[in-house]
């Protein structure tokens, strides 16, 4: 599917009455992160995941700085490709933010917000961390930096979760990874997520228990806490968040 910045690779598939489901993932990572969730809701209705711009099989035609908002247009060029008028947004990490930008831009099309881990706000990181971490994705040792910090948020997953994970990151672009990481930045998700009155649902680890998180900083939006796990819960926990999406899709229209 032709996107605002590449080629879009779509993940179509399941039938039913219910509200279709669209999936986004993380930076780094790409459809394959949502193989046991595509599973459980196409049992019962439509389920599309999408590859971001730069990720998984979709292309990355610009090494333009994007922004949260750029990217949820790849949302957008799904929705509007498949002649959806109305989803639940699943999103984790990055994912999330995007589905919040989405969300905010376009409310009356989500029926439901449901965050997974979702990105912290990127503006409470200190500018010399930040600076930091963007020059080194301009140099040659750009994957071992990502990987390091990638390691901090699997200590507690397996190591076929670790091995799955880590190897999506070393074949993403380095333009994609950068502007993915660069985006979290800049965005606000505390007015995104004021522009968006619907159901929402912010299942988190004890990683997310910062100050920039989004439930902490939008403390009218439900959060759930899942311990045990690392940064990627859908693969550490897959039957953990069914059990939760799946409460979740029973309460939206």
């Amino acid at each position: 599917m032709k996107g605002t910045a590449g080629e879009v690779f779509v993940d179509d598939g399941g039938t039913g009455q219910g509200t279709p489901v669209v999936f986004v993932h993380s930076a780094c990572g790409d459809t394959r992160q949502w193989a046991a969730q595509l599973q459980l809701v196409r049992k019962q209705r439509r389920a599309v995941a999408l590859d971001l711009r730069g990720h998984g099989q979709s292309t990355l035609t610009s090494d333009a700085d994007f922004t949260v908002e750029d990217f949820s247009q790849d949302v957008a060029t799904v929705v509007d490709g498949l002649g959806l008028s109305r989803v639940v947004l699943v999103g984790h990490s990055l994912g999330g933010a995007v589905c919040v930008a989405y969300a905010a831009a376009h409310p009356e099309r989500v029926a439901g917000l449901f965050l997974l881990d979702p990105a912290s706000d990127g503006r409470e990181v200190p500018k010399e961390a930040a600076e930091g971490m963007m020059a080194a994705l301009d140099t040659d040792g750009w994957t071992q930096v990502i990987e390091q910090y990638w390691g901090t948020l699997l200590e507690p997953s397996t190591p076929q979760v670790r091995e799955q994970v880590l190897g999506q990151l070393r074949r993403t672009q380095r333009g994609a990874v950068k502007a993915a990481m660069g985006s979290l930045l800049k965005f606000d998700p505390v007015t995104a997520l004021k522009r968006y009155p619907g159901p929402a649902l912010s299942v988190i680890t004890p990683l997310n228990q910062t100050p920039g998180a989004y439930h902490v900083l939008v403390p009218s939006l439900p959060s759930k806490l899942v311990t045990g796990t690392g940064h990627w819960v859908q693969l550490d926990a897959p039957e953990q968040v069914n059990t939760l999406l799946d409460g979740f899709l029973a309460t939206v229209p």
